[in-house]
């Protein structure tokens, strides 16, 4: 063993070279201090083996003819024990990785500097830079589902062209939802309409909300609002991709008819999650849906 320590250190280089580094420095220390501490140990208690002999007051208890001397524990095993414990409260309240330097701690801390340098620097973004940005947040992050143009990749996920679908609306009705927990957290009831009202509601709600409103909407607007655009706290839009809309679906991930769309919690700033919600407005836009952010 002391042969390989030996021959470690000086074959490795750079990476053992003491002085360059402490923690490296610590760990050939450590490693030293293992070997002399392991063999002084072990010949300690081979010669024990081989020279003592057993004396000391028997206990009167002794299970098949073996008894137990009344010894003191050894001072080295109880010294060890307490350091032990020592040790162990030491690195739980004080030691690291609690309070000490980090390679996740660092890396966090960087990134919670650039992400506030980020968001000073476009805190004043136009609207024609925050569509751009959220043209290359989009083909990062949701092309890969949603597809580069928006629409979906033949049903893989939500058809970004239109708010909702016919089937989606219908689906919701039938089932309730309640996806969207820390915006409206109340969620949606099932079976809030059915049957032929079902179909009128989802046939209104999938056009866009254009013309003459079924005698059913009243159902809907009493949450959604007469616009469908939502109330705070109660209903999500449903007209168009508002940014509280898209915000709350990445925040909360989406579950529907097509499937489940995982949460984006933690992965993009606040200025690119309005970016993703002003692009998605502009895909509509160009497919001839006039989306507003109310």
């Amino acid at each position: 063993i002391i042969a390989l320590m030996t021959g470690t250190y000086f074959v490795a280089g750079d990476s053992f070279k003491l002085g360059d580094d402490y923690i490296n420095d610590l760990t050939m220390l450590g490693g030293f201090a293992i070997i002399g501490i392991t063999v002084f140990v072990a010949l300690k208690y081979v010669n024990q083996i081989k020279n003592d002999k057993a004396t000391g007051e028997l206990a009167e208890e002794n299970w098949d003819g073996i008894g137990e001397y009344k010894n003191n524990i050894p001072v080295g095993w109880g010294m060890l024990f307490i350091g032990t414990m020592i040790w162990q409260l030491w690195y739980f309240f004080v030691g690291y990785p609690t309070n000490q330097f980090s390679q996740i701690g660092q890396y966090n801390e960087e990134t919670l500097e650039y992400q506030a340098k980020f968001e000073s620097k476009w805190a004043n973004i136009s609207d024609n830079d925050l569509v751009g940005m959220g043209q290359s947040v989009f083909l990062v992050q949701c092309a890969p589902c949603h597809g580069v143009d928006g629409e979906g990749i033949n049903g893989k996920a939500q058809d970004l062209t239109k708010r909702i679908s016919k089937e989606s609306v219908l689906h919701v009705i039938n089932n309730g939802a309640n996806n969207f927990t820390s915006k409206y957290p109340g969620g949606m009831p099932a079976g809030m309409a059915s049957g032929a009202d079902a179909e009128e509601i989802a046939t209104f709600v999938a056009g866009g909300m254009k013309g003459a409103k079924p005698a059913a909407w009243a159902a809907c607007s009493s949450c959604h609002g007469e616009n469908g655009e939502g109330m705070p706290f109660v209903a999500p839009n449903i007209k168009t991709y508002s940014d509280d809309l898209v915000l709350t679906v990445l925040k909360d991930g989406k579950k529907g008819i097509i499937g489940a769309m995982p949460n984006f919690e933690g992965r993009l700033t606040e200025t690119q999650e309005k970016a993703v919600a002003a692009y998605i407005r502009s895909i509509g836009e160009q497919y001839g849906w006039k989306h507003t952010n109310e």
